[in-house]
Protein backbone atom coordinates (compact mmCIF):
# COMPACT_ATOMS: atom_id res chain seq x y z
CA UNK A 1 0.00 0.00 0.00
CA UNK A 2 1.70 3.05 -1.05
CA UNK A 3 1.05 6.85 -0.84
CA UNK A 4 -0.13 7.43 -3.88
CA UNK A 5 -2.97 5.21 -3.87
CA UNK A 6 -3.72 6.57 -0.08
CA UNK A 7 -3.77 10.13 -1.66
CA UNK A 8 -5.93 8.89 -4.62
CA UNK A 9 -8.43 7.29 -2.08
CA UNK A 10 -8.41 10.81 0.31
CA UNK A 11 -8.87 13.17 -2.98
CA UNK A 12 -11.97 10.99 -3.96
CA UNK A 13 -13.45 10.66 -0.35
CA UNK A 14 -13.33 14.14 -0.70
CA UNK A 15 -14.36 15.06 -4.30
CA UNK A 16 -17.19 12.03 -3.96
CA UNK A 17 -16.60 12.08 -8.16
CA UNK A 18 -13.99 10.24 -9.99
CA UNK A 19 -14.14 13.04 -12.72
CA UNK A 20 -13.08 15.71 -9.81
CA UNK A 21 -10.83 13.47 -8.19
CA UNK A 22 -9.09 12.80 -11.93
CA UNK A 23 -9.04 16.31 -12.77
CA UNK A 24 -7.35 17.18 -8.82
CA UNK A 25 -5.00 14.55 -9.52
CA UNK A 26 -4.03 15.53 -13.26
CA UNK A 27 -4.81 11.42 -13.92
CA UNK A 28 -7.07 9.68 -16.34
CA UNK A 29 -10.52 8.89 -14.87
CA UNK A 30 -9.71 5.26 -15.44
CA UNK A 31 -6.41 5.71 -13.56
CA UNK A 32 -8.43 6.80 -10.53
CA UNK A 33 -10.66 3.70 -10.60
CA UNK A 34 -7.79 1.16 -11.36
CA UNK A 35 -6.09 2.47 -7.59
CA UNK A 36 -8.87 2.01 -5.85
CA UNK A 37 -10.03 -1.13 -7.10
CA UNK A 38 -6.40 -2.56 -6.47
CA UNK A 39 -7.06 -0.80 -2.85
CA UNK A 40 -10.08 -2.54 -2.18
CA UNK A 41 -8.51 -5.69 -3.35
CA UNK A 42 -5.55 -5.94 -1.18
CA UNK A 43 -8.06 -4.63 1.98
CA UNK A 44 -10.57 -7.32 0.87
CA UNK A 45 -13.47 -4.65 1.55
CA UNK A 46 -15.67 -1.88 -0.46
CA UNK A 47 -14.53 1.68 0.43
CA UNK A 48 -17.07 3.46 -1.54
CA UNK A 49 -20.97 3.11 -2.59
CA UNK A 50 -20.89 3.88 -6.46
CA UNK A 51 -23.99 5.86 -7.44
CA UNK A 52 -24.68 7.23 -10.77
CA UNK A 53 -23.60 10.45 -10.15
CA UNK A 54 -21.34 10.38 -7.40
CA UNK A 55 -19.67 8.14 -4.72
CA UNK A 56 -20.06 7.66 -0.86
CA UNK A 57 -17.69 5.97 1.71
CA UNK A 58 -18.82 2.82 3.30
CA UNK A 59 -18.47 2.35 6.67
CA UNK A 60 -15.62 0.89 5.88
CA UNK A 61 -14.17 3.22 4.07
CA UNK A 62 -15.24 6.18 6.97
CA UNK A 63 -12.57 3.87 9.09
CA UNK A 64 -9.93 3.79 6.61
CA UNK A 65 -9.74 7.18 6.22
CA UNK A 66 -8.92 8.14 9.57
CA UNK A 67 -5.91 5.50 9.11
CA UNK A 68 -5.32 7.21 5.45
CA UNK A 69 -4.96 10.46 6.79
CA UNK A 70 -2.77 9.62 9.90
CA UNK A 71 -0.61 7.22 7.34
CA UNK A 72 -0.11 10.54 4.66
CA UNK A 73 0.81 12.81 7.67
CA UNK A 74 3.40 10.75 9.41
CA UNK A 75 4.70 10.28 6.19
CA UNK A 76 5.03 13.74 5.54
CA UNK A 77 6.68 14.54 8.76
CA UNK A 78 8.94 11.64 8.87
CA UNK A 79 10.53 12.83 5.67
CA UNK A 80 10.45 16.47 6.84
CA UNK A 81 12.45 15.03 9.48
CA UNK A 82 15.00 13.61 7.19
CA UNK A 83 15.25 16.14 5.34
CA UNK A 84 16.18 18.58 8.59
CA UNK A 85 18.49 16.55 9.69
CA UNK A 86 21.54 18.12 7.76
CA UNK A 87 20.13 21.70 8.71
CA UNK A 88 18.53 21.49 12.41
CA UNK A 89 20.22 20.12 15.37
CA UNK A 90 16.62 19.50 16.80
CA UNK A 91 12.88 18.87 14.94
CA UNK A 92 10.57 19.57 17.73
CA UNK A 93 6.89 19.26 16.75
CA UNK A 94 4.70 21.19 19.05
CA UNK A 95 0.53 21.02 19.45
CA UNK A 96 -1.48 23.79 21.22
CA UNK A 97 -5.00 24.51 22.02
CA UNK A 98 -5.80 27.81 20.08
CA UNK A 99 -6.37 29.75 23.56
CA UNK A 100 -3.14 27.94 25.43
CA UNK A 101 -0.91 29.25 22.17
CA UNK A 102 -1.99 32.87 22.18
CA UNK A 103 -2.68 33.23 25.85
CA UNK A 104 0.84 31.33 27.22
CA UNK A 105 2.85 29.84 24.34
CA UNK A 106 3.93 32.13 21.06
CA UNK A 107 5.73 34.53 23.58
CA UNK A 108 7.88 31.50 24.84
CA UNK A 109 8.23 30.18 21.65
CA UNK A 110 9.80 33.44 20.62
CA UNK A 111 12.42 33.22 23.75
CA UNK A 112 13.46 29.57 23.04
CA UNK A 113 13.80 30.31 18.86
CA UNK A 114 16.15 33.34 20.25
CA UNK A 115 17.83 30.82 22.30
CA UNK A 116 18.11 27.99 20.19
CA UNK A 117 18.30 29.49 16.79
CA UNK A 118 19.51 25.70 14.78
CA UNK A 119 16.13 23.72 16.29
CA UNK A 120 13.80 23.23 13.77
CA UNK A 121 9.93 23.89 15.12
CA UNK A 122 6.97 22.42 13.67
CA UNK A 123 3.88 24.29 15.46
CA UNK A 124 0.36 22.43 14.88
CA UNK A 125 -3.04 24.30 16.27
CA UNK A 126 -5.91 22.14 16.85
CA UNK A 127 -8.64 20.96 19.38
CA UNK A 128 -7.48 18.99 22.97
CA UNK A 129 -9.00 16.42 21.51
CA UNK A 130 -7.18 16.31 18.21
CA UNK A 131 -3.86 17.00 19.76
CA UNK A 132 -3.91 14.33 21.95
CA UNK A 133 -4.36 11.57 18.88
CA UNK A 134 -1.64 12.86 16.98
CA UNK A 135 0.93 12.97 20.17
CA UNK A 136 -0.69 9.08 20.62
CA UNK A 137 0.10 8.61 16.98
CA UNK A 138 3.49 9.69 17.04
CA UNK A 139 2.65 12.99 14.51
CA UNK A 140 3.76 15.36 17.83
CA UNK A 141 6.56 15.45 20.34
CA UNK A 142 5.16 17.79 22.82
CA UNK A 143 1.12 18.70 23.03
CA UNK A 144 -0.09 21.78 25.59
CA UNK A 145 -4.07 20.80 25.87
CA UNK A 146 -6.89 21.40 28.45
CA UNK A 147 -7.58 17.57 28.25
CA UNK A 148 -4.96 15.55 30.87
CA UNK A 149 -3.80 12.17 29.20
CA UNK A 150 -3.12 9.70 32.22
CA UNK A 151 -1.07 6.83 30.91
CA UNK A 152 2.14 5.54 32.16
CA UNK A 153 4.66 5.87 29.30
CA UNK A 154 3.54 9.50 28.98
CA UNK A 155 4.36 12.63 31.34
CA UNK A 156 1.22 14.78 32.14
CA UNK A 157 1.94 18.16 34.09
CA UNK A 158 -0.03 20.82 35.02
CA UNK A 159 0.94 23.65 32.83
CA UNK A 160 -1.51 26.44 33.88
CA UNK A 161 -4.11 27.72 35.68
CA UNK A 162 -6.26 30.74 34.32
CA UNK A 163 -8.89 32.15 36.21
CA UNK A 164 -11.75 33.06 33.72
CA UNK A 165 -13.57 36.55 33.63
CA UNK A 166 -16.46 38.07 31.66
CA UNK A 167 -15.81 40.46 29.30
CA UNK A 168 -17.88 42.55 26.67
CA UNK A 169 -16.68 45.20 24.08
CA UNK A 170 -14.78 48.21 25.39
CA UNK A 171 -17.69 50.34 24.34
CA UNK A 172 -20.72 48.96 25.82
CA UNK A 173 -20.99 50.71 29.13
CA UNK A 174 -23.83 48.15 31.06
CA UNK A 175 -22.79 47.13 34.24
CA UNK A 176 -20.09 48.98 34.78
CA UNK A 177 -20.15 48.05 38.54
CA UNK A 178 -20.60 44.87 38.11
CA UNK A 179 -23.43 42.03 37.02
CA UNK A 180 -25.25 39.61 38.76
CA UNK A 181 -26.46 36.09 37.65
CA UNK A 182 -29.88 36.72 36.70
CA UNK A 183 -28.98 39.94 34.65
CA UNK A 184 -26.54 37.74 32.71
CA UNK A 185 -29.47 35.07 31.76
CA UNK A 186 -31.22 37.61 30.09
CA UNK A 187 -27.84 39.07 28.22
CA UNK A 188 -26.70 37.54 24.77
CA UNK A 189 -23.88 35.49 25.99
CA UNK A 190 -21.90 33.44 23.65
CA UNK A 191 -21.32 30.03 25.09
CA UNK A 192 -17.55 28.31 24.32
CA UNK A 193 -16.87 24.48 25.67
CA UNK A 194 -13.83 25.16 26.84
CA UNK A 195 -12.60 21.98 25.68
CA UNK A 196 -15.03 19.80 26.92
CA UNK A 197 -13.71 20.78 30.50
CA UNK A 198 -16.47 20.32 33.76
CA UNK A 199 -15.88 24.33 33.07
CA UNK A 200 -17.89 24.62 30.03
CA UNK A 201 -21.04 22.43 32.05
CA UNK A 202 -20.57 24.79 35.30
CA UNK A 203 -21.24 27.63 32.63
CA UNK A 204 -24.12 25.99 30.97
CA UNK A 205 -25.44 25.60 34.62
CA UNK A 206 -25.23 29.36 35.12
CA UNK A 207 -28.31 29.43 32.74
CA UNK A 208 -31.74 27.86 32.74
CA UNK A 209 -32.24 24.06 31.96
CA UNK A 210 -32.51 23.75 28.13
CA UNK A 211 -31.33 27.44 27.60
CA UNK A 212 -30.90 27.99 23.64
CA UNK A 213 -27.17 30.19 23.46
CA UNK A 214 -27.34 32.51 19.92
CA UNK A 215 -23.23 31.18 19.16
CA UNK A 216 -21.66 28.31 20.22
CA UNK A 217 -18.30 26.99 19.28
CA UNK A 218 -15.44 25.19 20.51
CA UNK A 219 -12.43 27.55 20.64
CA UNK A 220 -12.66 30.40 22.97
CA UNK A 221 -10.28 31.99 20.65
CA UNK A 222 -12.84 32.23 17.98
CA UNK A 223 -15.11 34.12 19.81
CA UNK A 224 -13.06 37.43 20.20
CA UNK A 225 -14.35 38.68 16.89
CA UNK A 226 -18.20 38.50 17.95
CA UNK A 227 -17.14 40.08 21.03
CA UNK A 228 -15.53 43.37 19.21
CA UNK A 229 -18.17 46.54 18.99
CA UNK A 230 -21.23 44.17 20.06
CA UNK A 231 -23.05 43.79 22.71
CA UNK A 232 -22.55 40.31 23.79
CA UNK A 233 -21.05 38.88 26.43
CA UNK A 234 -18.44 36.15 26.94
CA UNK A 235 -16.20 34.20 29.45
CA UNK A 236 -12.74 34.27 28.54
CA UNK A 237 -9.08 33.05 30.27
CA UNK A 238 -7.82 35.89 32.05
CA UNK A 239 -4.01 35.85 30.47
CA UNK A 240 -5.76 35.67 26.77
CA UNK A 241 -7.98 38.33 27.41
CA UNK A 242 -5.71 40.74 28.99
CA UNK A 243 -4.04 41.70 25.64
CA UNK A 244 -7.47 42.96 24.43
CA UNK A 245 -8.51 44.74 27.37
CA UNK A 246 -4.71 46.26 27.51
CA UNK A 247 -5.28 47.41 23.42
CA UNK A 248 -9.05 48.57 24.99
CA UNK A 249 -10.90 46.64 22.53
CA UNK A 250 -12.24 44.37 25.03
CA UNK A 251 -13.72 45.23 29.14
CA UNK A 252 -13.82 43.13 32.14
CA UNK A 253 -17.10 43.23 34.25
CA UNK A 254 -17.01 41.87 37.73
CA UNK A 255 -19.26 39.11 38.96
CA UNK A 256 -21.37 39.86 42.07
CA UNK A 257 -23.27 37.13 42.88
CA UNK A 258 -21.69 34.01 41.33
CA UNK A 259 -17.79 33.17 40.91
CA UNK A 260 -16.55 30.93 37.77
CA UNK A 261 -13.91 28.06 38.36
CA UNK A 262 -10.32 27.87 37.50
CA UNK A 263 -9.42 26.12 34.21
CA UNK A 264 -6.43 24.29 33.60
CA UNK A 265 -4.15 23.22 30.82
CA UNK A 266 -1.53 20.50 30.65
CA UNK A 267 2.45 19.73 29.43
CA UNK A 268 1.94 16.38 27.95
CA UNK A 269 4.82 14.15 26.08
CA UNK A 270 6.14 10.91 25.62
CA UNK A 271 8.87 10.04 28.37
CA UNK A 272 11.12 8.40 25.75
CA UNK A 273 11.21 12.01 24.32
CA UNK A 274 11.79 14.12 27.23
CA UNK A 275 15.61 14.79 26.19
CA UNK A 276 14.41 15.91 23.25
CA UNK A 277 12.06 18.10 24.62
CA UNK A 278 14.12 19.36 27.56
CA UNK A 279 15.47 22.33 26.44
CA UNK A 280 11.90 23.78 25.38
CA UNK A 281 10.66 22.85 28.67
CA UNK A 282 12.74 24.75 30.36
CA UNK A 283 11.88 28.08 28.28
CA UNK A 284 8.55 27.09 29.01
CA UNK A 285 8.62 26.77 32.70
CA UNK A 286 10.99 29.34 33.69
CA UNK A 287 8.41 31.89 32.15
CA UNK A 288 6.13 30.18 34.15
Amino acid sequence: MDTEALETFLTLASTESYTKAADQLFVAQSTISKRIKELERELKVSLFERTNRSVELTLEGEQFKQYAEQMIELTETSLAQISSIRHFDRHLRIGSADSIYEGHLASRILKYREKHPTDSLRISIGLSTHLIDQLQGDLLDIAFTYIPLQKSSYSCRLFKRDKLILVTDIKNRKYRKGIRQQELIGEKYLMCNFALQNVGEYIRKLFPRFHQFEFEIDDCMKIVPYLLKQDNYSFLPEDMAKAYIAEGKLRKIDLIDFQTPVISSYIIYRKRRESLCADFLKTVQKER
